[in-house]
């Protein structure tokens, strides 16, 4: 099924220029959003709408974990689709846009203006969306082959748009009042549409054919992907109907749609992690796995929030912690996995793809310091349980102590994020 190597499957097509940027520029939004967070450890003891923890939820949405997704996105599409992408020229666009956007938005969030800086970060993110939207499109429209996979990245980009559509109208909101709510009842419509049709479509869309590749496993279900693929779209317009209409009562079948995709995923991951070929398996797969466990997280804390909890005196730090175990949580995971499976391919590849076989070469693998990404895991995860703690006990000395060790996760990440990236070949 997947003859040749993986370094074969993923530097096909699209030119390393346009995706290393994102890689790059996604590495220090974490590192900055990990030290504002110190800086605003604070705000996790107050009420979850407030200006930095709005700053912090988008650095951590779109400057870490969209910035790398639509980068590895670019390299990845052309190989699921088995063609090339449509328009480098789109790629470049939408990197610049957004670079440019996200931090005048965040800044806009951090100061509490609504007023041009949300505003003009909002429709720059929006332009760079369209952007790649359009690009996805086209690609997929003139590409001969239509599977699962790519329906997944399609779809997830169309629920992108309207995430980042409704995001800017609800910034326009706080100035014109023309929806029939304030903004602060319709933030959960637009987190959830993003957390669910974006996140959760792509990282399922993708991870179902990175796993099976990696692991060099036989299994393809293509029927169960299906199936969850329906579950995740149906549920999400369940959700988003009874949210705008029927606001009361439970959110039970969305839930279980959702709950259910995610138990049908496991098993997808654990079936193939069942046939693979290769029985050794890396810490960065080992990390990727773990990801796919950790998507029960935010569906526990999410019961928790609709459910009996809803009077209790603590459900404040409920929900900051659901939101915090998202992005920090299985998002952040993920990434730190398929970082560095598929960027020292991409490296590699823009190295060594002229003296491939005319000598010895190193395997992608030696790109970046595997004990470093260790130390980087176990401090990771070290900071994550901590904070967690901290939020709910509303200990700011408990939130301070933690972020030292995510701030120290994220420069270990950084590291070997750039030794990748400036790898020359040793001179001979």
């Amino acid at each position: 099924m997947f003859a040749g190597s993986d370094n074969d499957i993923l530097v096909k097509n699209t030119t390393h220029k346009v995706v290393l940027p994102f890689y790059l520029y996604a590495a220090l939004s974490f590192l900055i959003c990990t030290i504002i967070l110190f800086f605003s450890a604070k705000a996790f003891t107050q009420h979850y709408f407030h200006p930095h923890i709005l700053a912090i939820t988008h650095i951590m949405a779109l400057g870490w974990g969209s910035m790398i997704i639509l980068g590895a996105s670019h390299q990845l599409v052309p190989v699921l689709i088995e063609g090339s992408l449509y328009s480098t020229k789109l790629a470049y666009c939408s990197f610049i846009l957004a670079a440019v956007g996200i931090p005048i938005m965040v800044y806009g969030f951090y100061i509490f203006d609504m007023g041009w800086p949300a505003k003009w970060g909002g429709r720059l993110v929006l332009l760079a969306v369209l952007c790649y939207v359009i690009n996805l499109a086209v690609s997929i429209v003139k590409s001969k082959t239509k599977n699962v996979h790519s329906y997944f990245i399609f779809t997830a980009s169309l629920w992108l748009l309207l995430t980042a559509f409704l995001g800017l109208m609800l910034v326009y909101n706080f100035s014109y009042s023309f929806l029939p709510k304030e903004s602060l009842k319709y933030l959960p419509l637009h987190a959830h549409i993003g957390v669910i049709g974006w996140f959760l479509l792509l990282v399922i869309g993708v991870g179902s054919r990175l796993i099976p590749m990696f692991l060099i496993s036989n299994y393809i279900n293509p029927k169960l992907l299906w199936l969850i693929y329906l579950l995740i779209n149906v549920g999400l317009v369940f959700f988003l109907i009874k949210f705008l209409y029927y606001p009361y009562g439970s959110y039970n079948i969305p839930i279980g749609a959702l709950l259910l995709a995610l138990i049908f995923f496991g098993k997808y991951c654990y079936s193939t992690y069942r046939q693979r070929i290769r029985r050794q398996v890396d810490e960065q797969m080992k990390i990727s796995l773990l990801s796919v466990m950790m998507m029960l997280l935010p569906v526990i804390f999410l019961v928790s929030i609709t459910g009996w909890l809803l009077a209790d005196k603590r459900n404040v730090q409920i929900v900051l912690i659901y939101g915090f175990v998202i992005f920090f949580g299985w998002i952040t995971v993920i990434i730190f996995g398929m970082t560095f499976k598929t960027l020292p391919f991409i490296v590699w590849n823009k190295v060594y793809h002229q003296k491939a076989g005319l000598g010895k070469t190193p395997n992608p693998k030696d790109l970046f310091n595997n004990r470093i990404f260790i130390v980087m895991a176990l401090t990771y995860h070290s900071g994550f349980i901590l904070f967690i703690a901290g939020t709910y006990l509303v200990d700011v000395f408990i939130l301070n102590f933690a972020t030292t060790y995510l701030i120290l996760s994220a420069v270990l990440y950084n590291y070997n994020v750039i030794k990748v990236l400036l790898h020359k070949p040793a001179k001979e």
